[in-house]
């Protein structure tokens, strides 16, 4: 066996097992082991969430200096972690001088969770806020900027909402029932992804093909709050094509979204049917044509307010009923020693929320075309160029609409002198229909001196243009401007044989004129009360500490804590995190078929004022052999008392049962 471990590892490699492999699109001098072009599990991509075509013979091309004489067809070579979104183009996560996390479908899967954001909340940095159930408005935090700093992608499909006040993607609708990867990177990248990606983004890559052939899988769950999950999906691979798509539906009968605690009784139901699609085909001549895309429908109950009284009154008729697609065209080729890569995506969200009878209507497009070459420059440079052009649009039934165009142009130098040291630079200028140009720039590296030593870091600059809504609804101001901003982070990381590790990293983020809603303003046209430039820097820094190691063959423990302090010139939601954030991961096989995972998150000094909180979720699973498993989660195993957002509840202590089974 050939082993090639990596920062994070062995808990974390990928395997390849030789005969998998395809013929190489374009052949050239590869100066070091650089794995920027090999298929991440998704066939995912840099920018756009899909990699510049390499398939896996790229492992045999790379390596095969290093594999010993006479080794067998099916000797199994353990590649570096590739990451997607840290730079345009796909590299090995211990190259990346940004701080990334990903979670594999094998760890999404072993959580058992059926919300995204149960997942996510676990991850250092990064904290859930939610208006009650699954289907009701739910944000995220990285470290500390909310989810109108995040950029989101689906499938390489910008996913945030044009329409919504500031525009953000809801993770409250987000289940992991078609989810196989997802990528959190942290930090301004508005050099890489534009505008809103102030505080990171997060790839998120639907269910593909594990291996050539073709596999079906199915799940079925029910649970406490009459709740139920059903998938279904299909996948095959060839040599030159694949092919997957996923059915989904969810749905419950929830609780009080206004906490229950507060004399509230009206449950606040959801559910959701979703499609997802992907596929690709290798022409003659070493061009990769494909598609992805998604289409769901979901409606849900909320309540007016929180507190008491939140549910309102009788005949309870508070409701979200939406619907959003999303489409993504792409094409990849490779002519004198360039690699080219198109992408066409459309997303468009329809939203109607009815409250006391009276139903007011959202409508949010995006349309966008973008191009990305990459050529080798030298020996050990590359260089990444391209450009894109983005339209969004809104509008509601209350006489408010809008519209901008933003076209950018983009570059990416990587610079790799030895085995042992990455640096990466990046500029993108945005020409903004309404607020000119914007030049944004990041600088990040990563540097080796031991095979067990890593040390990282970045600092990026960043933009946020104000929402269509922020400057044209009857709670806007049109005089706004965007927000700047400014963040760095430094990072050490010390690897203990192939399964411990510890991690340090310190983190800091400046915002110049934050824009927020002044619930004091006069002189707004619904007012009082609407969005206004907060004057002067609003500034978080942290720490964020990071552990794991085996126990021993069969138990694991994985452990993070992150601070975050937040300042601001005037009271805000900028400052309502956590201070101090634990979290707690434990994974045991109990016996050859029975496994299971006991996750933990204690949040203390929460800035919003609310009471420190402890909560626990955890999973057994049982393989039944033949592709077949069933598994019991228990959801606030100690059944706590928690809010995360002032007068909204959660769930008490739940019960979930559940069949898998892949053939």
């Amino acid at each position: 066996m050939i082993t090639l471990s990596h920062a994070r590892g062995a808990h974390r490699r990928r395997t390849f097992r030789r005969g998998d492999e395809k013929p190489l699109s374009a052949a050239g001098p590869v100066p070091i082991p650089d794995i920027r072009q090999i298929v991440a599990g998704t066939a995912g991509a840099g920018r756009e969430g899909n990699t510049m075509k390499t398939p896996l013979t790229a492992v045999s091309a790379l390596f095969a200096g290093m594999a010993p004489l006479g080794a067998s067809a099916q000797d199994v070579i353990m590649l570096d972690e590739i990451t997607a979104s840290a730079n345009l183009e796909s590299i090995a996560i211990e190259r990346s001088g940004s701080s990334v996390t990903v979670l594999t479908g094998d760890q999404i899967r072993a959580s058992g969770e059926t919300r995204v954001t149960d997942i996510l909340a676990r991850l250092p940095g990064v904290d859930v806020t939610t208006t009650g159930p699954m289907g009701t408005r739910t944000g995220i935090t990285l470290r500390g900027a909310s989810q109108n700093y995040v950029s989101v992608l689906v499938d390489g499909i910008e996913v945030t909402d044009p329409s919504i006040t500031q525009v953000a993607f809801d993770f409250g609708t987000l289940a992991a029932t078609d989810i196989s990867r997802i990528e959190v990177l942290k930090g301004s990248q508005s050099a890489l992804y534009g505008s809103e990606a102030i505080g990171g983004v997060i790839q998120i890559t639907t269910r593909r093909a594990s291996k050539p052939g073709t596999e079906h899988s199915a799940a079925l769950e029910y649970g406490s709050y009459a709740s139920r999950a059903a998938s279904y999906s299909f996948a095959t691979m060839g040599d030159d094509h694949e092919l997957a798509f996923t059915l989904s539906h969810v749905a419950t009968d929830g609780f009080s979204a206004a906490d229950e605690t507060a004399g509230n009784t009206e449950a606040d139901g959801y559910r959701a049917n979703r499609l997802s699609f992907y596929g690709h085909r290798d022409l003659e001549g070493g061009t990769r044509i494909g598609v992805s895309g998604f289409a769901e429908t979901n409606s849900g109950d909320f309540d007016e307010s929180g507190g008491a009284g939140g549910d309102g009154a009788p005949p309870y008729d508070e409701y979200n009923d939406n619907r959003s697609h999303g489409l993504r065209g792409f094409a990849e080729f490779s002519t004198g020693g360039i690699d080219h890569a198109v992408n066409l995506t459309w997303f468009d969200a329809h939203r109607v929320s009815t409250y006391e009878g009276f139903p007011a209507v959202y409508d949010g497009t995006r349309a966008k075309i973008a191009y990305q070459g990459g050529t080798d420059i030298g020996a050990a440079s590359r260089l990444v160029f391209g450009a894109d052009w983005t339209r969004e649009t809104a509008q509601d039934n209350f006489g408010f609409s809008g519209d901008n165009t933003v076209a950018g142009l983009f570059g990416e130098f990587r610079w790799s002198p030895t085995q042992d040291f990455d640096l990466t630079a990046s500029l993108r200028h945005d020409d903004h229909s309404q607020f000119g140009g914007h030049t944004t720039a990041r600088l990040a590296g990563a540097y080796r001196p031991r095979a067990d030593l890593t040390i990282r870091g970045s600092v990026g600059s960043g933009f946020r243009a104000p929402s269509l809504y922020e400057l044209y609804s009857g709670y806007g101001d049109p005089t706004l401007t965007p927000e700047t901003s400014l963040s760095a982070d430094l990072s050490v990381e010390k690897t203990f044989g192939e399964d411990g590790f510890l991690r340090v990293t310190a983190f800091t983020l400046e915002v110049d004129d934050l824009i927020d809603f002044d619930f004091g303003a006069a002189g707004c046209a619904f007012g009082p009360g609407c969005y206004g430039q907060v004057p002067g820097l609003s500034r978080r820094t942290g720490l964020e500490l990071e552990a794991g190691f085996a126990l021993s063959d069969a138990v694991r423990i994985d452990g993070s804590y992150t601070y975050t302090d937040s300042a601001t010139s005037a009271s805000s939601s900028w400052g309502a995190v956590p201070r101090h954030d634990f979290g707690l991961s434990v994974t045991a096989d109990i016996t050859p078929a029975l496994s299971g995972t006991l996750n933990a998150q204690f949040a203390a000094d929460r800035q919003n004022g609310l009471p420190d909180y402890g909560v626990a979720n955890a999973t057994l699973t049982r393989d039944f052999g033949s592709g077949a498993e069933g598994y019991l989660r228990v959801e606030n195993l100690f059944n706590a008392e928690y809010q995360t957002v002032p007068g909204y509840g959660t769930s008490d202590r739940a019960f979930h049962v559940g069949l898998r089974k892949s053939f």
